[in-house]
């Protein structure tokens, strides 16, 4: 039984100097960049466009024009993915991409300005031009960009990491390699203290190859998915198990076994939806919050808030908030004991506030710093068990459900599974509906899940 341990925590976390600093911070200054570029280009080529053909060049035809198209074209821009690493990469895909949003963005402000019956009060040659104009120099801007972007980023935008976990060095390509068994980074299941250290390293790359023996590809391929990298195992024979797709890697082949469940755009859409619940539930509850705190000091001393080391994105470790219902002395640091429907360690207030949900509330400020989401497969502490079994003991698939930030509410919630995990079967529920929506993610069923977490915040299995 691994119990919660902050001076082991800490003991370990000391030496987590990541090899290289991320990349991704100026891959998104690139893509507002671009997106920025792209809007002043659409703009500058309808207010030129109109003023050709009337008198001044900020007339208010051309302002309409340009507060209809460029949000539309944004929109097709950014739902079609054209804003990502491909669109810096590969500069003749985005030009071509580009030209195909400008088309659609055609398409669309014809279709609002007819069925806003507005269509005559817009000058056709004048907006054709414009459009033709977009169609060609956002394209052409594709591949300066991409040797600007290649340029600010040191020649490489992306940062790859091999790992060599047991295999000669002599097998391998000559390039810098970290060595598992020389840093204490192997993918040990049991380990909850190793995979947090493991992801802490992978969390600044963007790919990930590792080379080992047959026996240990299994374990691998369960990192590699839990840590939301594009990972790869370097083929040393002819296994293919759980192989998504082929790579190279130097002169080596490899098995393609993980990409992560979101790309850029949804990503993007995720955050943003997040801080856009977050930031007003912060302000309209900091009411609730504040007779919250003041019940919980009233009635029994100590904190108003409880933190616990849950486990989170990537398989690394982070620091949840609640509400104490519990008494100081007898809270549970380390999970290794669900609250029971009698359960004496529960302070009054502390029943109520768990039975309404209200105590997972300050987790909104978890949201706010970026280590969860409004939705996601929900944390979980260390020693939590199901019929006498800590979870990863139940299924090593349980590491899987760390591709995406853990989540205040669930798809395994509104499904009805939740309260302590008596059974084996309880935590089968969960994991299945939480790797159902790695698997299906969309912004729809976020905001259905969301919905449907209404009508669950009071539940009978919530003590």
């Amino acid at each position: 039984m691994y119990l919660l341990n902050d001076i082991r925590s800490a003991a370990q976390t000391r030496d987590l100097l990541p090899l290289r600093r991320s990349k991704s911070e100026i891959r998104w200054h690139l893509y507002v960049e671009l997106l920025l570029l792209d809007c002043i280009c659409l703009t500058a080529l309808l207010i030129l466009a109109e003023g050709l053909f009337h008198d001044g060049w900020f007339n208010r035809d051309a302002i309409n024009l340009v507060a209809m198209v460029v949000p539309i074209y944004v929109g097709a821009a950014v739902n079609s993915n054209a804003y990502s690493l491909r669109a810096l990469t590969q500069p003749l895909q985005a030009a071509v991409k580009a030209a195909l949003n400008i088309g659609l963005t055609m398409l669309a402000v014809q279709c609002v300005l007819y069925f806003a019956q507005v269509s005559e009060s817009v000058t056709r040659l004048p907006f054709a031009i414009a459009i033709l104009c977009s169609a060609i120099v956002l394209p052409a801007l594709r591949k300066p960009f991409s040797l600007h972007a290649l340029s600010r980023a040191g020649g490489k935008l992306t940062n790859e990491l091999i790992i060599s976990d047991g295999v000669p060095r002599d097998r391998l390509p000559r390039t810098e390699i970290l060595d598992a068994d020389l840093h204490k980074l192997g993918p040990d299941l049991s380990d909850p203290y190793m995979l947090n250290r493991l992801g802490r390293w992978l969390r600044t790359f963007d790919r990930v190859v590792v080379a080992c023996p047959a026996e240990r590809r299994s374990a691998w391929t369960i990192v590699l998915q839990g840590a939301a990298v594009q990972g790869e195992i370097m083929l040393m024979d002819d296994s293919n198990a759980g192989v998504l797709g082929i790579g190279r890697c130097f002169d080596s082949d490899t098995h393609i076994v993980s990409k992560g469940p979101l790309n850029m755009s949804d990503r993007l859409q995720k955050r943003l939806f997040d801080l856009a619940l977050t930031a007003p539930a912060i302000l309209l509850l900091s009411p609730l919050f504040i007779l919250v705190s003041i019940a919980i000091k009233l009635e029994s001393p100590g904190p108003v808030l409880f933190f616990q080391n849950r486990v989170g994105l990537g398989n690394r470790l982070f620091k949840i908030a609640k509400f104490r219902s519990m008494r100081v002395e007898t809270s549970d640091n380390d999970g290794s004991l669900s609250a029971s429907r009698s359960d004496d360690r529960i302070t009054r207030v502390g029943r109520f506030i768990r039975r309404t949900s209200i105590d997972e509330l300050p987790q909104l400020f978890n949201v706010l710093l970026g280590d969860m989401s409004i939705v996601g497969p929900r944390p979980h502490a260390l020693a939590s068990t199901a019929d006498r079994k800590l979870f990863w003991e139940v299924s090593q698939n349980y590491w899987r459900r760390h591709a995406l930030k853990p989540g205040m509410t669930g798809l395994a919630q509104v499904r009805g599974f939740r309260g302590a995990t008596e059974k084996i079967e309880d935590l089968e529920n969960r994991l299945r509906a939480d790797l159902e929506y790695l698997h299906d993610w969309s912004l729809l069923r976020e905001v259905m899940i969301i919905l449907k977490t209404f009508k669950v915040l009071v539940h009978k299995n919530a003590y």
